[in-house]
């Protein structure tokens, strides 16, 4: 079904590097991107373009957008949001959605991958010191930083910066001439390798996501859509807030199956059990 297509990654910022050689390894497609487009208009992390739609919505946009300017029917495009993680309390998360669109055979096929593996942060700068410890607890000089007047200020803003001496010298110019200085880490992917993996995991998961085929129909993108908890605890029995199975649904003739997750566990730990560990 895919074989020897042309495949646009919508992307200014380098994510064809981990994402290309998966999806052509794995579908045989042959990867390419524009280089005239600027996925920018659709919002910046860094605070001059705010984004006007959802993170998926975006990348689907982003996707149709490189599609059809290059006159290709498969496109593949991500989308990225930084910030506290939904369930894991004082930690921050990078939460990926990757979108494959397939014009040709009418599919549209989504995953997700939500990761604590990110350097995500901010910060206000009173001293040299403290710059300097900003930058290594955020992965610098391996991670780029941006520096600006203050969060919400972005004039004057430097971005990109990856050695000390362009970071000193960006610092002394925004302290000459606004009096302070906000540090932030640059989210961008082909400056931020912690992303770049993830961007990475997300790409693995759309592959066998694509490659998982509807029993039914033999629609490519058979995947889950819902998960259903309950799994009993291993001392009482009562039911828990763990998974109990997952329900999986074609995109095309939706058919639909309940399978146990791949865990393979039949019980829960007491400590996931309200009544053991309330």
């Amino acid at each position: 079904m895919f074989k020897g297509r042309r495949l646009i990654i919508a992307t200014k910022h380098r994510k064809q590097e981990v994402i290309a050689p998966i999806l052509e390894t794995k579908l045989g497609v042959a990867c390419f991107v524009d280089d005239t487009f600027d996925t920018d208009t659709l919002g910046t992390f860094s605070g001059e373009v705010q984004r006007q739609l959802d993170p998926l919505s975006t990348a689907r946009k982003k996707c149709l957008m490189a599609m059809e300017k290059t006159n290709c029917d498969l496109g593949v495009a991500s989308e990225g949001s930084f910030g506290p993680h939904p369930s894991i309390f004082f930690a921050s998360a990078d939460d990926e959605f990757l979108i494959f669109i397939d014009k040709k055979n009418d599919l549209e096929i989504i995953v997700r991958e939500l990761s604590t593996d990110t350097n995500f942060n901010g910060q206000a700068i009173r001293s040299e010191n403290d710059l300097v410890q900003f930058a290594s607890l955020v992965k610098f000089p391996s991670h780029a930083l941006i520096l600006k007047p203050s969060k919400d200020n972005t004039e004057d803003m430097v971005k990109g910066i990856t050695n000390a001496d362009n970071l000193k010298t960006a610092f002394e110019d925004l302290i000459a001439k606004h009096g302070q200085v906000y540090a932030e880490t640059d989210m961008r992917a082909m400056l931020n390798p912690s992303r770049m993996a993830v961007i990475a995991k997300a790409a693995k998961k759309l592959v066998d996501k694509i490659q998982s085929r509807c029993p039914e129909c033999n629609t490519p993108g058979f995947g889950v859509i819902e998960t259903k908890t309950g799994l009993p605890c291993n001392l009482c029995s009562m039911p828990t807030a763990s998974v109990q199975s997952l329900i999986y649904q074609c995109l095309k003739c939706e058919f639909n199956t309940e399978k146990p997750p791949p865990h393979g566990k039949t019980s829960a730990d007491p400590m996931y059990c309200d009544y053991c560990n309330p």
